[in-house]
Order: structure tokens, then C-alpha cells, then sequence
């Protein structure tokens, strides 16, 4: 979802995105399990290599689901090597979003955008698509690197969310990470 590609992680580096000392940091089960229900249909935007998405997939159960979207093509190859041959290949769709557009259209619950909004070139855009398919009460969790993004820019993108329609409800601790999880009304 962004046209400048070259603040996106290249799928040569991915190996920092996804490694034992970042699970130990950002564990993805400690910081999703107050949101993640068995059953419910999770979107994780800009899911690289699966950190996050192999996590929630076993969390969301055999009657849950994940979409993995990534813009970029080897990023989903490497999440699609990594659940091939297991329960969880039933349980992730893979989609590759556009460079503007996420391209959803199915209805979820909850909504992961982890170091991603910064790089999106149309916030407002990119909420409102949010806010059209995400369903009543669902959430979403934004996560932003606190190294990279300052706190005026998060507030700033929180505003943007507020202007789709997005209220947010809480800002739970992240290591290293500015964060709010958001509702839709």
C-alpha cells in the first residue's frame, strides 16, 4: 500500500522482521490475546514474513481465519513456505494488496496494522477502506516504531482515524512502539 517503495522493507532483510529476539520483545500472543477470539476473521496488513499472522491464525482457532496482506509478492511467498503443509494453510489466505488500495472486500473483526501506517502514503484513504469492511465492534490495532515515528506524527494519524469514524478506546504497551487500538463510531 505505498507508492514509495523504498521505505518498505525489502524482502532481502526480512529475517529482522521475524526472529527469537523481537518474539522476545514483541511477543505476538501477549500483545494480541486481549483481542484475538476464537472464530473471528483477523486482516493483518503489511504481514511480511507471518510474525504476526502465524500467531493469530493459531489463535482464531480451525473456525477463524486470517488474511495476510502484503504488498509485496516475496513477502507472502516466504509466509506461504513457512504454513505449507500445515493445519494453519487452511486457516491464512494470502493477499497481495495494491500500491494504494488494500483490495479487501470480505468483512473482518479485527484489524493488525503493526510499523505499517507510517509508510502509507493516504491515511485518510487507507482508514475509510479500514472502516468499510471491518465489522460492528470490530478493532483495530495500530502499532507505530516509536524510534521512527514521533509522537506529533502518531497523534496526527490518530486524527486521520478519527475523521473516518474510528474512536480510539485504548493504547495498550508495546516495547519500542506507540500504539492505540481503535473502534469504529
Amino acid at each position: 500500500m505505498n507508492s514509495r517503495k523504498n521505505h518498505i522493507c525489502p524482502v532481502e532483510i526480512a529475517g529482522i522482521l521475524d526472529n527469537r529476539i523481537r518474539r522476545w520483545l514483541q511477543n505476538p500472543r501477549k500483545i494480541l490475546e486481549p483481542y484475538i477470539e476464537e472464530g473471528i476473521t483477523v486482516l493483518d496488513i503489511g504481514c511480511g514474513p507471518g510474525f504476526f499472522s502465524i500467531d493469530m491464525a493459531q489463535m482464531v482457532g480451525k473456525s477463524g481465519r486470517v488474511i495476510a496482506s502484503d504488498l509485496q509478492e516475496g513477502m507472502l511467498q516466504k509466509l506461504r513456505d513457512k504454513i505449507r503443509g500445515t493445519e494453519l494453510e487452511e486457516r491464512i489466505t494470502l493477499h497481495k494488496c495494491e500500491e494504494n488500495k488494500i483490495g479487501v472486500s470480505e468483512n473482518v473483526d479485527f484489524v493488525l496494522a503493526f510499523y505499517l501506517v507510517h509508510e502509507v502514503p493516504n491515511q485518510e484513504q487507507f482508514f475509510n477502506e479500514i472502516g468499510s469492511i471491518l465489522k460492528p465492534n470490530g478493532q483495530v490495532f495500530i502499532a507505530e516504531p516509536l524510534f521512527h515515528v514521533s509522537k506529533t506524527a502518531f497523534e496526527e494519524t490518530i486524527k486521520k482515524a478519527r475523521a473516518a469514524g474510528f474512536t480510539p478506546v485504548e493504547r495498550p504497551k508495546v516495547f519500542l512502539s506507540r500504539t492505540a487500538i481503535l473502534k469504529k463510531g
